[in-house]
């Protein structure tokens, strides 16, 4: 597992189920320090504060957790994927429809491309019309 770089704080919810070892925060997968990674970069370059973040990333755990998501923290960077989400079609820099259009584009890639080889989004047999 992997670790995130002490020197980036990033704002988290509080009660958090942080996935963790006797070290500290972890990431199980290389996606979960991307969207971490991500998140900072994004926060740094001052798209949102640090108090947005909390917040999206706090409202995101509740919900999860109201509808019976993990109480153990093992879907926690999946929300925040889903904060992150949130946020950036508050900010009308992303939008459902856009977001929804490319993760399907993601989906026929992964499936059209040959066990072994990378997943590339030109791989997408149909890919998104764009609307100019």
């Amino acid at each position: 597992m992997n670790r995130p770089d002490a020197n980036h704080a990033v704002a988290l919810a509080a009660d958090t189920p942080i996935p963790r070892d006797a070290d500290g925060p972890v990431f199980a997968e290389p996606w979960q320090a991307m969207v971490f990674a991500l998140v900072v970069q994004l926060q740094e370059r001052g798209i949102f504060t640090a108090e947005e973040w909390a917040q999206a990333l706090g409202t995101e755990i509740r919900e999860a957790l109201a509808k019976g998501g993990c109480r153990d923290g093992s879907d926690y960077y999946e929300r925040w994927c889903e904060a992150l989400e949130h946020l950036l079609i508050e900010k009308g820099l992303a939008s459902h429809d856009g977001i929804d259009s490319l993760a399907a584009s993601w989906a026929r890639a992964a499936e059209a491309t040959p066990h072994g080889r990378p997943i590339l989004i030109e791989n997408d047999p149909q890919p998104p019309q764009s609307s100019s």
